[in-house]
Formats: C-alpha cells, structure tokens, sequence
C-alpha cells in the first residue's frame, strides 16, 4: 500500500469526494459501531457514481494498542464492483484511513485556512499527526511547525520526521502551538485539549480526534466563537468533535456553517475574512476510503502489484 498511495493523488480524490458529497451524489449510511472493552469496530460502506466505485471499510480503534506494539487505528477495505457486485479487491487500509485523513484535513484547510498560512501546529504525535503534517505541506508552503504531545519520544520522532521534509521543527506546549496559523488536533481524548483561550483570530483548526461518542478535543466556546464545518452532519452528530457540546446544550446544529462537501462544490463560502476563527470536524466518512482505494487498486493493476485469488 505504501507504494499505491501517492498524498497528493489522495488528496485529489479526497477533494472529489467531498465535492460529490455535497452535491448529493454518493451513497454513505452512517458509520455503525460494535464496543468493545478496550476499543471499537466501526463499519463503513459508500458509493461514488462519479469514480463508479463503491466498497465498505472496517476498521478498528484501539488506543492502548501502542503499548502493545500495535497502531491504534487497525482496517480492512473491500472494494466492490457497482456493476457486477462481485469484490475487486481487498487491501489493508490502515495507511489509508491514515493517508485519507490527512488528505481530508489538507482540503479543509485549503478551503478554510488563510492563504499565507507557513505555521503549523500539531497536539498529538501519533500516525494521523504525520499525514497531516504530510498533506498540509502539499498545498501550503509550511515553514515551521510546532508539536505537542503526552508522549516526548513520539513528539521527537515527528520533529525528526518533519526536519527530513525541510521543515524547521520545535516541541513544545499545548498553549504555545496555537501561535501557528493551522492547528490539527490529533488525540483520542475525552477532555479538552485545546482552550478557548489560547485560540487567536485568523487560525483554522482541524478535529480530528473526535470520531466516537464522548469524545472531545476542543473547548465548547471555541465552537461557539467559529466558523464550524463538519464532514458529515449526522455523523458529527454523534460522533465528531460537536457531539459532547451538543448533548450538553453547549452548541446547537443551527451554528454548524455547512459541510465541507458544500464548501467544496461552492454550495456554501468557505474563510471569508482573514479574521475569523474556522473549525472542520472531522468524523471520516466512507466516501474518502473509497476514494482512495479505488486509486490504490488502479495502480495496483497497472503495477502488477498484490496477489490475485479465485
């Protein structure tokens, strides 16, 4: 898979893949979860008329498995044919929920963010903190970006990581990255991360922990302050970055701007003003694994990679 997935072939098809979301043209039931103890299995089926691809994910988060060497998110796609219904392919799709979500965090921001946006920052040092770091430095010129994280060695190895893309790296405080101009919160956490407070006007921020009820990485009035997009409504719903403020009547669906589908296909203005605080929500949808394994498996076939069954 490392050698199917191009950042910047993702983030197209990412791009796309919103772009037909928000004109009503994919199929994508809400994610369903089974709990488990210690983690979740979430299944995710789509269907793209534009890419004539269609397929279902499942994948499983389970955030103590790097203590047991193992990532946190773990997932399989099964790519399907729309005409025959008969399974093209099945690929490991753990690099690619990785490689999507920072693809979807690089469109959001490429819609919301300002445009002379050069400082990044980074809480949470994990994979999904690498690919965006990865697909934010397709369509920004990031001069700098600035990590915060629990862990000290997982924030070194992104430092060391970001330095082998020419970009000047610095570890510090949760406090002190909100001085970049895009911050992409990364952590499974249930507790805020990221304080009213330390928020400046002009900065985008990118949810991307939230994806499972009770979740939260952003202070309520936060939300309340910005400009809110979310992937999906009903996902975000009970699953995003809006889901806790929402059950505690902290936040109201009235104050969600649009989905980044209907940013994208023009529906709906993105940033307006270089003054204003934006947030995307970012839950994941089906719609962007699709996107992305459907070039996976075209190049697979142009490569002769992978192994043929039946």
């Amino acid at each position: 898979m490392e050698k199917l997935l191009d950042m910047r072939e993702v983030i197209d098809g990412v791009e796309l893949a919103f772009r037909e979301h928000g004109l009503g043209r994919v199929q994508m039931p809400a994610k369903t979860y089974l709990q488990f103890e210690r983690g979740d299995l979430r299944a995710m089926p789509a269907y793209i008329e534009a890419l004539d691809a269609a397929g279902v994910k499942v994948v499983t988060v389970h955030p103590e498995n790097p203590e047991r060497g193992l990532p946190t998110v773990i997932a399989t796609f099964v790519l399907v044919s729309p005409e025959t219904g008969e399974p093209l392919a099945v690929m490991d799709a753990t690099l690619l929920t990785d490689m999507r979500t920072g693809a979807a965090g690089a469109v959001a921001s490429r819609y919301l963010a300002r445009k002379d946006s050069r400082i990044l920052g980074l809480i949470g040092a994990g994979r999904q903190a690498r690919t965006q770091l990865m697909a934010i430095g397709e369509v920004f010129s990031i001069e700098k970006v600035l990590i915060a994280s629990r862990g000290r060695r997982s924030a070194l190895a992104l430092a060391e990581f970001a330095g082998s893309m020419g970009i000047d790296a610095e570890v510090c405080e949760p406090a002190e990255v909100c001085a970049a101009d895009i911050v992409c919160t990364t952590t499974p956490s249930r507790t805020p991360v990221l304080r009213a407070e330390w928020v400046h006007e002009g900065m985008h921020i990118n949810a991307i922990g939230a994806d499972a009820p009770g979740k939260q990485e952003l202070e309520a009035g936060i939300l309340r302050r910005a400009k809110v997009v979310v992937d999906d409504v009903e996902q975000a719903s009970h699953s995003g970055e809006i889901n806790v403020p929402l059950s505690r009547g902290e936040f109201s669906l009235r104050q969600v701007h649009a989905t980044l589908g209907e940013v994208v296909a023009g529906k709906k203005p993105g940033r307006t003003s270089d003054d204003e605080v934006t947030v995307f929500d970012s839950t994941g949808l089906g719609i962007q694994d699709v996107a992305a394994a459907v070039r996976a498996y075209r190049r697979a076939l142009e490569q002769g990679a992978g192994m043929r069954l039946g």
